[in-house]
């Protein structure tokens, strides 16, 4: 089963793609996608939804995990996630994918076993359950692979996230 998380954000949008064989976990592609500050929203927009399809459709993944908004106090940078979340949601509904959504929490307890993990803790263990040379950078591609690591630990463990 192809599983692809992803990160979202508007400056910054991390993806990565796992297949889970057996119990196994196996790193596909993963990355990000940047867009330039100095663009209009709607571009920038953009940029995110043509790079979403383009590799939904190289790698058809089976489903697609995401993590849930969390909104902090900086309002701004809460509804910009909010927008790319909205393309992200989007393109999977435009390719018949199911999409499962993750709380940090949620993530944090799957991929450390505890939920108040640091970010340094969450990319130590991503790293050694995908067998990576090394960390993946930036942060949001590590963040993308550890929520597709939580959906895949989730399964296993006979529920499948918060909404479908």
């Amino acid at each position: 089963m192809l599983i692809l998380g992803i990160d979202p954000g508007t400056a910054i949008m991390g993806y990565g793609l796992i297949e889970k064989k057996g119990q196994n976990l196996l790193p596909v592609v993963y990355s990000c996608w940047r867009t330039p500050a100095d663009l209009p929203m709607a571009q920038r927009l953009k940029i995110l939804y043509d790079s979403l399809e383009d590799l939904l459709l190289k790698f058809s993944p089976d489903v697609m995990a995401v993590e849930e908004l969390f909104f902090n106090r900086n309002t701004t940078t809460a509804i910009a996630v909010g927008q790319a979340r909205g393309v992200v949601l989007l393109s999977a509904a435009r390719n018949n994918i199911e999409v499962f959504e993750y709380t940090p929490l949620q993530v944090k307890q799957a991929v450390v076993g505890y939920g108040k993990a640091d970010k340094q803790q969450v990319q130590f263990m991503v790293r050694a359950l995908l067998s990576l040379q090394e960390i993946p950078k930036p942060d949001d591609t590590a963040d993308a692979l550890a929520i597709a690591i939580c959906h895949a630990h989730s399964m296993r463990q006979g529920y499948g996230g918060l909404t479908k």
